[in-house]
């Protein structure tokens, strides 16, 4: 495997996955492209990892997207790179784990980069965080879901105004504008990171699965047909939940929260 990819497993059920390359900006080359695919089907099939961190090496850069110099060179093609296979598309890796992944956002975020971060169920933000879509700047058409995901997180108009203008907006206002769960030091990132991780982790993985299922299907489908969709699984899932199913996991809440004090 590359060592474009670094991953830290915890005993926690957290494996924190490291964008590798601090001196191009972590930027998204071929290589670590194909390698964060096979970390994420390692790690999608390794059942003591419930729950993903996603971040970038260094304080600079989560990452800045496609790496421009290797596609300038003609090293890898565009048309490859904005393909729909996950070796190529990150953000197709990422989904394929199908385990919640939260980003862990060290420093810029710039189009393909951003788009990845757009990938990742929950996104903090350190301090230094910035986010852009440069994508008209240097002619490229989005094609790893930006320009359909930010303007339904922000807005139309404030996704047009970051599209048409390729400026960055800082950790606060991602934070105002929802972009971001929340913002922290720099070196409260990770921790931040990990505690959230780890409060997922303690959930069963196979309702997670399901949870997640419903969501991603209902967020597809007009507001009533979600309605219904959710009442229909709801009806359906719930119908093998036991009483003991359901007095043995309060328990464990309840051990948990002593636990924690």
């Amino acid at each position: 495997m590359s060592d474009e990819i670094v991953v830290e497993r915890r005993a926690s059920g957290v494996a924190v996955v490291i964008l590798n390359r601090p001196q191009a900006m972590n930027a998204l080359s071929a290589t670590l492209r194909a390698a964060l695919y096979e970390v994420m089907v390692t790690l999608r099939d390794d059942e003591n990892v419930r729950v993903i961190v996603l971040t970038g090496a260094g304080e600079r850069a989560f990452t800045a997207g496609l790496d421009l110099k290797e596609l300038g060179a003609g090293s890898a093609g565009l048309a490859v790179a904005t393909d729909a296979d996950p070796r190529s598309n990150p953000v197709r890796a990422v989904e394929s784990c199908g385990k919640p992944v939260i980003g862990a956002i060290n420093g810029v975020a710039i189009t393909g980069g951003f788009e990845l971060a757009l990938a990742c169920d929950v996104l903090i933000a350190s301090e230094n965080a910035r986010f852009a879509d440069t994508h008209a700047l240097v002619g490229i058409m989005p094609g790893w879901g930006l320009s359909q995901k930010l303007q339904r997180i922000v807005g139309a108009a404030r996704a047009r105004e970051m599209s048409f203008t390729g400026r960055f907006i800082d950790a606060a206002t991602a934070l105002d504008w929802g972009l971001v769960n929340r913002v922290v030091p720099q070196a409260q990132l990770l921790p931040e990171a990990l505690a959230l991780a780890e409060s997922m982790a303690f959930v069963d993985p196979a309702f997670i699965r399901e949870y997640r299922q419903l969501m991603e299907t209902g967020a597809s489908l007009p507001l009533r047909d979600a309605l219904e969709y959710e009442r229909v699984c709801s009806t359906a899932y719930n119908a093998f939940v036991t009483p003991e199913d359901i007095e043995r996991r309060r328990a464990g809440v309840m051990a948990r929260g002593r636990a924690q004090g």
